[in-house]
């Protein structure tokens, strides 16, 4: 019988016991694989959520970023910039909502514009009791920080621990303010030994060292630089020694007539007076802006030959202080590197907004013009972010907060009006991601009136509505005379050219009123409290 059996299975291929085995093996096989799969799932669902280190520059605008191109891409010290580029993701396209100091940061931390947090001007402040993106990290699980110029005037909330300039602060032995010595606005705090920027950033990473390591981390880093008055520590003074640093085709632009835009703006003319102020005041005592590398003279030289000198001092201090920022940048990366945290840290560079460097004979900020709006940003997240990208989509900095919440795996509060881009800078932008950006400048004066308007990929179109607020001063007869600026920026990248009246453009005008009362309306800035705006635009509208 076994003979048989042994010659049935020779002849078939049958062999019960073989089949048994093989069945046996394939089961076990199948089980370890969906095992593997599990375990991989498991693995990836409870990946500890990524630290978050926010680093922000004031007024570190991205002409001098080197890695935006433009004319002082050749001189300007920005390694560590450039390694974050190299290791991440640039935006190409980010915009902030209103272009001062306060508002941008009260915006970023809220999730909301000016006409929401009520932060509209330099003279505004961010309760304590309002939502802000670290309070919902922090009930998240997350661990936090503030370290640096806050300028919000009220004591910062939802942070484990902070350490903040009392208003602009001050570049040298800057005295900081912490829960032990709180004082609203100016007062409070004491001094700290050193040069602020790299006061803020070893501050910075002595507190991430110290933490409580069982929690993620949300570090903001705040650096007063580069605001005026541009200072700098010793080791960049010889920077750009000797050196004439090429200056922007329209610095000696002298007001509206050149261009058909509808304002005069800040003058460089009026930094040129700054520094001659504060060299007549080395004679007594200096002011709060105490300039490096005076005394300054503009003798003997006729209107074009000072600008250009006060161009060249204000050009290299403003790099020479961007230096020492580049220089901590490379600290920090460079002890994220060393403690093992590179991987699973997002590290974000940016500024609170742009600033003119001599573009159109200014200095300052304010407009909607693409020095000012431009928020240089890059971003590295190894575990997701591709190197060495770019992302032209248009963000505005009240995004920031959600991008935060979508990291951390937080909800976004609905009181917040940001859109995480986190997808974006994968390169999978949503099909319904925004045309355009709004912008509103609260603030005004007869050079810099108050305006809103929006800009696109292409477009942007601003309408200056003047009327400022009764608590800054306003002056009913300083309105403006001419009320719409609009440029192509494909054809006038530097927007040389008020082309509010060329009939070519007359049907894209019209789509892009229309899409800024949408905007108005969609976000909720339709200033039914001031009936006198609310006259200038229906007398104007249609200039």
């Amino acid at each position: 019988m076994k003979k048989h059996h042994d010659m049935l299975s020779a002849k078939t291929g049958h062999n019960p016991t073989g089949r048994f085995h093989y069945l046996l093996w394939t089961v076990v096989f199948l089980m370890m694989s969906v095992s593997a799969r599990v375990w991989a799932v498991q693995q990836a669902g409870s990946e500890s959520p990524p630290n978050i280190l926010y680093i922000m520059g004031d007024d570190h605008t991205s002409q001098a970023w080197g890695i935006y191109g433009g004319i002082l891409k050749n001189y300007v010290h920005a390694p560590n910039i450039s390694r974050l580029a190299q290791e991440g993701c640039v935006l190409d396209n980010c915009l902030v909502s209103n272009s001062i100091c306060v508002p941008s940061r009260a915006a970023i931390l809220s999730g909301q514009y000016s006409h929401v947090n009520g932060v509209k001007t330099l003279g505004g402040h961010l309760p304590p009791e309002r939502e802000n993106i670290a309070k919902v990290l922090q009930r998240n699980g997350y661990q936090t920080s503030m370290v640096g110029k806050w300028h919000l005037k009220k004591e910062p909330s939802g942070f484990d621990h902070y350490c903040v300039l009392p208003g602009q602060g001050r570049y040298w032995n800057p005295v900081m303010k912490t829960r032990d010595n709180w004082q609203d606005n100016n007062r409070g705090g004491k001094a700290y030994p050193g040069f602020s920027t790299d006061v803020i950033a070893d501050m910075t990473i002595d507190w991430i060292e110290k933490r409580d390591k069982t929690k993620p981390f949300f570090a903001m880093c705040h650096f007063k630089a580069t605001h005026e008055p541009f200072d700098y520590p010793e080791r960049f003074k010889d920077l750009y020694k000797d050196v004439d640093i090429p200056a922007p085709d329209s610095l000696f632009d002298q007001g509206p007539e050149t261009t058909g835009r509808s304002f005069v703006g800040q003058s460089m003319d009026n930094l040129k007076k700054r520094y001659l102020a504060a060299t007549e005041r080395l004679k007594d005592q200096p002011g709060f802006m105490q300039y490096p590398g005076l005394p300054f003279s503009v003798e003997g030289l006729d209107n074009k030959a000072a600008r250009m000198k006060t161009y060249q001092k204000f050009v290299k201090d403003f790099m020479r202080c961007g230096a020492a920022i580049d220089d901590n940048l490379g600290k920090l990366l460079k002890y994220l590197d060393k403690a093992g945290l590179a991987e699973n840290t997002i590290v974000i560079y940016t500024a609170d907004q742009g600033y003119f460097l001599g573009e159109h004979g200014w200095f300052d900020k304010r407009m909607i013009y693409e020095e000012s709006i431009h928020m240089p940003f890059v971003i590295r997240y190894p575990r997701e972010i591709p190197a060495g990208t770019r992302n032209r989509d248009i963000i505005e900095n009240v995004d920031f907060s959600a991008l935060f919440a979508d990291y951390a795996g937080a909800d976004y509060p609905n009181s917040m009006q940001g859109r995480s881009f986190r997808a974006n800078l994968k390169g999978l932008t949503p099909k319904d991601w925004r045309e355009y950006g709004y912008y509103r400048y609260w603030e005004h004066s007869k050079d810099r009136p108050g305006h809103f308007g929006i800009r696109g990929q292409r477009y942007t179109l601003a309408f200056y509505y003047g009327n400022g607020l009764k608590r800054n001063n306003y002056k009913a007869g300083e309105q403006p005379t001419r009320y719409w600026d609009f440029f192509d920026l494909q054809k006038d990248p530097h927007q040389l050219h008020n082309a509010y009246n060329d009939p070519s453009y007359r049907d894209i005008i019209q789509q892009m009123k229309a899409e800024i009362l949408r905007q108005r309306t969609v976000l909720g800035d339709t200033d039914e409290d001031n009936p006198e705006i609310r006259a200038i635009i229906a007398a104007h509208w249609n200039d």
